[in-house]
């Protein structure tokens, strides 16, 4: 392949293949067991054999504290399946939980791999038992806890959770441009609505206005209906060479280009516009890296760690004005499955479970690949949009069909 001055290298990859492992509320299974059904069926998906892999990359890498965060490492994966790779990469400071898929691109582009195994899992559903989501917070578990980094200035305010932090940003937002809760409440709404239709969706019971209203709150202005629930599960994909992906499986999904700036501090409290974030920057330099505009993309799948996040990923990417994401989802005909952008047609993670955003991605793929059954996008979607993360770490790809 040769190389341009004004090439868009990540358009030399593409996704070839998809696994998800079983999912649920708290499965009781070995993590690391559901971390290789996921790779296992991506790699058969593609069409290729283990054999076939010669790269390794994920987020985040082995941690053991948040307990359940992560279930494996690269060297995990690497050693169960006895790959030999080429390229491999796996840790927490990287662009959002995408980070690992651009890396995974620019590692085929550049001709270090010609098949990337990407995965991330998940136990935090087990992990707490039956304990809710405090215990696995820092400083939650009762006893002494030393806070370091940004923890140091967050926890004598008894503000662990992200949820604290995001609210924060969400208020602002709120108090900028007069989005209302009742606005807001259409991506729960939706997301549910989607998860009913999805066999692997964790909460499928119908949800109302009054039934989102209703619900505790947690930390203005969310309440327990804005937050993701934890789960069991993993999710793998394969980013492969788009000249060896041709004659696979599945018709390549081309990475058009890939968002994964930060022009702010790198600060979950400290970023220069509490109503936006990082993916801000992220956002808008995916557009400078294509010809397509905002008004091509057919389908969004947008991180949803708690609901505001993708209002905000939603006015980033430009799919809508800055500051008026309430308006546009309101009343939810929009973002429904038949409406103008298809949103989180799984039930993201606040219905379908906190996969992080590999679920995300996944989606997409089952999407464009027209392999969602009840859950399908009711027309061929050939562009199509994948955001995750939050804070200061935030990326973003565009996808279409080769």
């Amino acid at each position: 392949m040769t190389s341009t001055a004004n090439e868009i290298i990540e358009r030399r990859a593409c996704i070839s293949g998809i696994g998800q492992s079983d999912v649920g509320r708290r499965l009781g299974r070995d993590p690391m067991e559901l971390t290789l059904d996921a790779c296992l069926g991506a790699i058969e998906h593609a069409g290729l054999t283990v054999a076939d892999i010669d790269g390794l990359s994920t987020y985040p890498g082995p941690m053991t504290s948040p307990p359940g965060f992560s279930a494996a490492g690269a060297y995990d994966v690497m050693d169960a399946l006895r790959l030999n790779v080429g390229w491999y990469n796996g840790g927490l400071e990287t662009s959002g939980q995408l980070g690992s898929v651009i890396n995974a691109c620019l590692a085929v582009a550049s001709g270090l791999a010609n098949h990337v195994l990407c995965f991330r899992s998940v136990f935090e559903g087990s992990a707490q038992g039956v304990k809710g989501r405090a215990s696995s917070m820092p400083g939650g578990g009762g006893g002494s806890f030393r806070a370091s980094g940004f923890m140091e200035w967050t926890l004598p305010f008894s503000a662990p959770s992200a949820a604290i932090w995001i609210a924060m940003f969400a208020q602002r937002h709120f108090h900028e441009y007069g989005t209302t809760r009742e606005q807001m409440a259409w991506i729960a709404i939706n997301a549910r609505r989607n998860a009913q239709v999805n066999p692997k969706g964790i909460y499928r019971d119908p949800m109302s206005m009054d039934d989102y209203l209703n619900a505790r709150m947690i930390t203005t202005p969310f309440c327990l209906y804005d937050c993701d629930v934890p789960c069991d599960g993993a999710t793998a994909v394969i980013v492969s060479r788009i000249d060896r992906a041709r004659d696979l499986r599945n018709r390549p999904l081309r990475v058009e280009a890939v968002g994964s700036a930060i022009h702010g501090r790198p600060s979950w409290d400290q970023f220069d516009d509490l109503s936006t974030m990082a993916n801000r920057d992220a956002g808008a330099q995916l557009w400078t890296r294509t010809d397509l505009r905002p008004s091509d993309v057919q389908m969004l799948q947008a991180y949803d760690g708690f609901s505001w996040l993708t209002m905000s990923w939603m006015e980033a990417l430009g799919l809508c004005e800055v500051g008026g994401s309430g308006p546009f989802i309101e009343g939810g005909e929009r973002i429904a499955r038949d409406g103008i952008l298809p949103l989180n047609t799984h039930g993201g993670q606040l219905s379908g479970g906190r996969l992080h955003g590999y679920g995300f991605l996944h989606e997409a793929a089952v999407q464009m690949w027209g392999e969602g059954g009840e859950r399908q996008i009711p027309r061929d979607v050939e562009v199509g949009a994948v955001a995750a993360g939050g804070g200061n770490t935030c990326g973003c790809l565009l996808l279409v069909k080769e």
